[in-house]
């Protein structure tokens, strides 16, 4: 019997599903429609809010449709079924001097997943989303048709799964176009900034000239500290310097929920402060083995238990680019809130658009911040950073959300009405029953 936890990343909220089927084989899928209740998808549980939970309702559990089909070590295509890690994915390819294109914070995600929620990562100022190199997949929908879905094949069904939170029907397999590297090393640079004027400065001359850009910022600093951080940029490296070629990523795990008294205004404001000044001198280079600087909180297991039993909320943002004062109106109130974490990501995104209809990037300013769950007053602060983000015409990423309103995910994503025409009947989720309720149900 299995013993896994079918809840997301934040722990926030929590729901039941009425039953969990588990996925095996791709040409042997359960019927859909065998259930009375709505259906759902459910990979790795990385989603850190409702998207992946379906209250009362049928999970699909994709963890064991984790085959490789085919790779071409040539053209670098790989084929896979959706409940593939992309840690999977790296550890065969990575060997074989190729990459993914584009890769989130985390490796422990499913393909299924990265494709249903558009992943983007640190070089999306020139490389854009995930999906922009998912060349096809199969689709199965709940009358039992089996569609395969590319820019060309089922195109609408294509851009509506993308970035479409897995209501469209059951992804089986992907393909993906792999991208050449001359090996596993990258070479960093790691640049102390002082507040969010040179950050933009940075990130400016940093996208024209590196391949991965990201800066984290100490969001409980005020005052003439506001926005300050460290700039971080990286290439895949040609030459491996002596003694760089080992991984580096400490296999810890945190035990037990940690008190709520942890992760208090104090001690996170002393954290930010030191991990601020830990470094020094203004640049450090060198160079890393792609593990620990893709994905440093993937060498921590259960690295969520830091919020305690009571979960947390992150909350992932982007704005137009002429609308820097959104990002300082956002630092403001959460340094006033004082409970935020030891996360605070601030990047650029690039031109190159998306195509999937509800997916989140576009051109702009992208900010993510995490909270710990401390009831209605961090509800109040979250609604409050909406309406900072409605006002300066952006969005917030719904693999992150657990509690948008009804009226800010419409203006977030005004071509709802447009993707709900290829919603499956039978498909839904605890998200889209949040945010749209009975308006759109999907197509008869």
């Amino acid at each position: 019997m299995s013993t896994r936890r079918y809840e997301s990343w934040g722990r926030y909220p929590r729901a039941r599903p009425a039953a969990v089927a588990r996925v095996v084989w791709r040409s042997e899928p359960p019927p859909l429609d065998a259930w009375p209740q709505p259906v759902l998808p459910f990979g790795q549980g990385r989603s850190y809010g409702d998207s992946c939970l379906n209250e009362q309702g049928v999970l699909l559990d994709t963890s064991l449709l984790d085959r490789f089909i085919s790779f071409d070590e040539t053209a670098g295509i790989l084929r896979c079924e959706a409940g593939v890690t992309l840690a999977a994915i790296l550890e065969l390819v990575v060997p074989r001097a190729w990459f993914l294109p584009v890769t989130p914070g985390t490796k422990f995600v499913s393909v299924g997943g990265a494709i249903a929620h558009d992943v983007h990562g640190k070089n999306h100022h020139r490389a854009g989303t995930l999906s922009r190199y998912v060349q096809q997949f199969e689709l199965l929908r709940s009358d039992g048709t089996r569609l395969v879905c590319s820019p060309t094949l089922n195109a609408d069904l294509y851009r509506a799964t993308i970035g479409g939170l897995g209501l469209t029907g059951l992804i089986l397999w992907a393909e993906i176009r792999l991208r050449p590297i001359p090996g596993p090393l990258i070479a960093v640079e790691r640049i102390r900034f002082g507040g969010l004027d040179e950050f933009f400065e940075l990130a400016d001359a940093s996208d024209r000239e590196w391949e991965y850009t990201v800066a984290w910022v100490d969001c409980l600093a005020a005052g003439n500290k506001l926005g300050r951080g460290i700039f971080i940029r990286g290439d895949h490296a040609v030459h491996a310097p002596a003694g760089s070629t080992a991984r580096h990523m400490p296999r810890l795990r945190v035990p037990f929920d940690l008190p709520r008294a942890a992760l208090s205004r104090w001690p996170m404001r002393a954290f930010n402060a030191a991990y601020y000044r830990a470094q020094w001198r203004r640049s450090v280079r060198k160079t890393v083995h792609y593990d620990p600087f893709f994905f440093p909180l993937d060498a921590v297991l259960d690295w969520n238990r830091i919020y305690g039993r009571d979960g947390f909320l992150q909350h992932q943002c982007v704005v137009p680019r002429d609308r820097e004062d959104a990002i300082n109106e956002i630092l403001r109130a959460t340094a006033r809130f004082g409970h935020a974490s030891f996360l605070a990501v601030l990047k650029l995104f690039g031109d190159a658009s998306s195509p999937g209809m509800l997916s989140f990037p576009r051109p702009g300013i992208t900010l993510t911040l995490d909270f710990p769950f401390r009831g209605p007053r961090t509800l109040e602060l979250l609604e409050r950073l909406d309406a900072i983000v409605r006002q300066a015409g952006g969005a917030v990423y719904p693999a992150k959300d657990a509690r948008m309103s009804r009226e800010s995910f419409q203006q977030f994503f005004p071509n709802w009405q447009d993707f709900a025409r290829y919603i499956d009947p039978r498909f839904s989720s605890s998200f889209w029953r949040r945010v749209v309720g009975g308006e759109a149900q999907g197509a008869a």
